[in-house]
């Protein structure tokens, strides 16, 4: 007599796609606790089964015709820059963010802006219905007949959708409620997450439309479901924001046709999400004049200068381990500032605790804002404004030593436009700077005398 085979059942963890025979209670490659489901073997075998890729003849890259009209424009300025200058035929675009941020309000924004150019787009939501929709597209006015809403989660019958519409965009409301009949698993497992993606790029690839899927993000901030999915597509965008705060920021940390380092910035109002073609007025704008431990300085995010306030608190402490508390910049960063700033301006900060903010919310990452965080920390620690229309920038060394910085032109032109009259720069920069500025520019060299330049002192009482 012979035996039916059974099918086993293997264990695949719901944060990295490792697989093991036997449950587990902590991932041994990610290290997660409690992601190990249970699944079929043979359900992951018919992921690659009738991919339906037609085979394609290699050919030289310079033979390749490029289409001039290769980006469709969304008429939101700050989404596509971000992107480079627009949508690409066929690419697919992730989209993720915390719950209630604005990727919704976004997309069907994006979608009204490309239905007036006369684009015929198609919105799939697998968590809202068709009036729920609506009511969300009549309170933003994005209404028009170029849109196409359908509410549906099962990816065969969005591709029948798609053959039979033939839509100019696509966009998938989110991957996680997709699922394919194929696979037994649940919605928003790792194989289900895994194939609808593939099948939405094969989508992309083989009809030359863009597809733009948002994506549910962990408590951890990435982005829900396997690593693979940001690997498969060709843009990865962050949406940032608290939503104690007005300001959204929209940020590609991976773009196959453009750069990464470009952010987009929103302003959440009652009717939508609203362009900030000026960030640097709107972060400043509530800025307090004279107030110790407030200091400007400048960012470059992609091509764009920024003006940003830093705020800092030294408050003595009378416990033994001093707190430090950062806000909207990297932890570490201004660990290492504090201790250079100790160490080689003789400023005691050990009995301090520290606290540092980025006003508006927004969060930056630049080594040119080194000596504008030890002046903020600075002049809260001597209580000592800084000067009111300055504004500080520059790399600061393990050594004390202040380090030359890129765009300092780009950053001195945004300084001058937003009203300043004095920029505190590396010495080394202002030395190669042959373009004059009507602008007072004061190169330093160390911390010492970046000190001695920003107080208008040559000593100080460091024991405060």
């Amino acid at each position: 007599m012979i035996m039916k085979k059974v099918p086993k059942n293997i264990y695949i963890c719901q944060t990295c796609g490792y697989q093991s025979l036997k449950w587990m209670g902590r991932c041994p490659d990610c290290n997660e606790w409690d992601s190990l489901v249970e699944r079929i073997k043979k359900d992951d075998d018919l992921i690659s089964k009738n991919r339906g890729i037609s085979q394609n003849i290699p050919v030289t890259i310079d033979s390749v015709e490029m289409d001039i009209n290769t980006r469709m424009i969304s008429e939101i300025n700050e989404f596509d820059r971000v992107l480079g200058g627009g949508l690409v035929a066929g690419s697919l675009v992730l989209i993720g963010g915390d719950p209630g941020i604005g990727k919704s309000t976004l997309m069907l924004q994006v979608l009204f802006g490309l239905a007036k150019n006369k684009k015929k787009v198609l919105y799939v939501s697998g968590e809202e219905s068709t009036q729920q929709i609506k009511i969300r597209s009549e309170r933003l006015g994005t209404c028009s007949n170029n849109i196409w809403i359908v509410s549906e989660t099962n990816t065969s019958n969005i591709k029948k959708m798609f053959e039979s519409l033939k839509p100019d965009v696509l966009v998938i409301d989110s991957i996680q409620t997709m699922y394919s009949q194929e696979l037994s698993s649940a919605p928003g497992t790792i194989s289900q997450v895994r194939e609808a993606a593939m099948s939405f790029m094969i989508i992309a690839k083989k009809t030359n439309v863009p597809i733009l899927l948002i994506g549910h993000v962990t408590k951890d901030g990435a982005i829900a479901g396997p690593r693979i999915l940001e690997h498969m597509v060709d843009t990865v965008l962050y949406f940032e924001g608290d939503r104690n705060h007005i300001f959204r920021i929209l940020r590609a940390v991976k773009n196959r046709f453009g750069s990464t380092n470009e952010i987009g910035v929103f302003e959440m109002k009652g009717k939508g999400l609203e362009e900030v073609p000026n960030p640097s007025a709107v972060f400043l704008s509530e800025r307090p004049l004279n107030a110790p431990g407030s200091v400007v300085t400048a960012s470059i995010e992609g091509t764009r200068p920024i003006l940003v306030e830093l705020q800092a608190l030294a408050s003595k402490t009378f416990f033994g381990n001093p707190r430090r508390t950062i806000l909207g910049l990297d932890h570490n960063r201004v660990a290492l500032l504090v201790a250079v700033a100790e160490k080689k301006a003789g400023i005691k900060l050990m009995q301090h605790d520290i606290f540092m903010n980025v006003a508006g919310g927004v969060k930056v990452d630049e080594p040119a804002l080194d000596l504008g965080i030890i002046s903020a920390i600075a002049s809260s620690f001597f209580d000592k404004p800084i000067q009111e229309r300055s504004v500080i920038f520059g790399e600061v060394g393990l050594t004390g030593e202040v380090r030359a910085i890129n765009h300092i032109e780009t950053r001195i032109l945004e300084t001058k436009k937003m009203g300043f009259l004095k920029c505190i720069i590396p010495d080394s920069n202002l030395k190669r700077i042959t373009e004059k500025f009507d602008i007072t520019l004061i190169g330093v060299s160390n911390i010492m005398q970046a000190m001695d330049m920003i107080f208008k002192k040559n000593s100080y009482d460091y024991n405060i």
